[in-house]
């Protein structure tokens, strides 16, 4: 593998202060591409660029509370042309169906579905031949999950509008993927999981085990590289075999 393959390319990476989107900001440089990271936190933003930069790769931090549509407009100015966008950003409360409030339930899809289909109809038009869109999606979208039914709806979303855009952008030569991960230990997962937890939902899988940020970031990369140059219109699952268990 070309380990600068994707030197001269410029990525924005949502949601990319933290877990699974800090890990593919840096799997994207660390292949040659400038990054541009956004998210709300900019003491986190800073360090995954400095991350980065510590391993010789580039990249910027642009704050942006993705929730508001506001936002999403401006970072689609500030950002420029990109031939790599990762749709990364997410917010997924864990709760009972009655107890997703109106305004809970509103930023869920706001966040993770209104985010990624303005960021796309804004930027796709733009992108030259050869460029790829990456969704984050997430095994929620695939089998059920009984305190997730909001978070689950907006990834299925998600995974449909997929599709969708590799049908109306693929005669650009713009590609458009999907990542569904599953159980992953990121730090904001474990602040809502046990340890015991993790080993107890993983046991009965075929690996055994949760997945890692660096794992999700590495199908990622080969979705946005040429390597993946006929790859339209799929979702990767990447669940350590969760979803057929």
């Amino acid at each position: 593998m070309n380990t600068q393959e994707l030197a001269g390319q410029r990525a924005l990476v949502t949601g990319a202060t933290s877990g699974i989107g800090r890990a593919i900001a840096r799997a994207l440089a660390a292949a040659g591409a400038e990054v541009v990271v956004t998210g709300r936190r900019a003491e986190l933003g800073a360090e995954t660029v400095e991350l980065i930069v510590a391993d010789g790769g580039r990249a910027t931090f642009e704050a942006a509370d993705l929730g508001e549509l506001a936002e999403v407009e401006r970072l689609v100015q500030v950002a420029g042309d990109v031939g790599i966008l990762i749709n990364n950003a997410g917010f997924y409360p864990m709760v009972p169906t009655a107890a997703l409030t109106p305004e809970v339930y509103q930023q869920v899809y706001d966040v993770n579905l209104r985010s990624a289909y303005f960021l796309t109809a804004a930027i796709a038009p733009r992108m030259s031949s050869g460029s790829a869109i990456v969704n984050t999606s997430s095994t929620g979208a695939q089998i059920g999950m009984p305190i997730a039914a909001g978070y689950s709806g907006s990834k299925a979303a998600l995974e449909s509008m997929t599709r969708s855009w590799a049908v109306e952008f693929g005669p650009a030569g713009i590609r458009v993927n999907a990542v569904c991960a599953g159980m992953i230990r990121t730090d904001k997962l474990l602040e809502m999981v046990p340890e015991e937890g993790f080993r107890q939902f993983s046991a009965p899988w075929p690996l055994g085990r949760a997945g890692t940020p660096e794992e999700i970031a590495e199908v990622t990369l080969f979705l946005a590289s040429p390597r993946a140059s006929f790859v339209t219109g799929a979702v990767i699952v990447a669940d350590g075999g969760q979803t057929i268990s």
